[in-house]
């Protein structure tokens, strides 16, 4: 059974996302494993400065086939997403996933990433973009299945 790895900045305060969150983690389960490293948002001053910091927690938990969450990123279909988690379900591979904090990731985590992956050109909430990747993760897993749920 293929692990997936997300890792993430800060932790989910709204229940309507955590309660998403749970919901496709439940789904996912008769696919894959799912484990979820939340990093600490850090409290220094200055973007830069709270970027690093945060690449020093990220970096450690890194496994696998790795793709960063990133506005500048390449922006794909469903079937192109499934396409990525297909070829680590074939290959065996872990496959993790990072999503920044508020902002965003620093150039080391991106450059150390196998690729980076845009779900749009506007803005979310990292929380939101974390509830979409655990969606788009479930509906990859129904398109490699023939499920129905994509349509």
């Amino acid at each position: 059974m293929l692990k997936v790895n997300i890792i993430v900045v800060g932790k989910v305060k709204e229940g309507y996302f955590a309660a998403a969150i749970e919901e496709y983690k439940k789904r996912l389960s008769a696919f894959c494993t799912v484990s979820v490293t939340e990093v600490k948002e850090s409290p220094l001053d200055t973007p830069s400065k709270i970027l690093a910091a945060e690449a020093k927690d990220i970096l450690r938990f890194i496994k696998g086939k790795t793709y960063a969450l990133a506005i500048e990123g390449q922006k794909l279909s469903s079937e192109g997403f499934a396409a990525i988690v297909k070829s680590a379900l074939d290959c065996g591979e872990q496959l993790t996933f990072i999503i920044g904090s508020s902002f965003g990731l620093d150039a080391g985590v991106k450059s150390a990433s196998d690729g980076l992956i845009s779900f749009s050109d506007m803005t979310f909430p990292h929380t939101f973009a974390r509830v979409m990747l655990f969606e788009q993760l479930y509906r990859a897993f129904t398109i490699i299945s023939g499920k129905t749920y994509h349509k």
